[in-house]
């Protein structure tokens, strides 16, 4: 079963993620949802994700400062940037971190998806 872990501030984002992914991996996925960086940022060790897919633009904690504190000595979860930004300051920064697989923007599209979990 594939671990998969949301981090949005929008409910309806996570649930469209969610849904697509869903319908369109294969293998069984179980699905960790959280609408704060920081919530997460706690429990993501204990729940050792195969994929996490995180937001960058979030009251309290962004995506760059869970980024920032993630410990990858702790985990391999691949990690995919999933943003509305199209900013080119944002894309180049992502790729500085050698975690990020990946920049995508918002939805999240089949072919991405295919790529992904392929």
């Amino acid at each position: 079963m594939l671990t998969i872990v949301l981090i949005d501030d929008d409910p309806i984002s996570i649930f469209i993620t969610e849904k697509l992914i869903s319908r369109n991996v294969k293998e069984p996925c179980q699905f960790y949802k959280y609408l704060s960086a920081k919530a997460a940022l706690q429990e993501i060790y204990s729940i050792k994700p195969n994929y996490l897919f995180l937001d960058l633009n979030m009251p309290d904690m962004t995506g760059w400062d869970f980024l920032d504190c993630f410990n990858t000595d702790k985990n391999e979860a691949q990690i995919y940037i999933l943003s509305s930004s199209v900013d080119e300051r944002d894309i180049s920064k992502a790729s500085s971190y050698s975690i990020v697989k990946d920049y995508l923007s918002k939805p999240l599209i089949k072919k991405y998806i295919k790529s992904i979990f392929s």
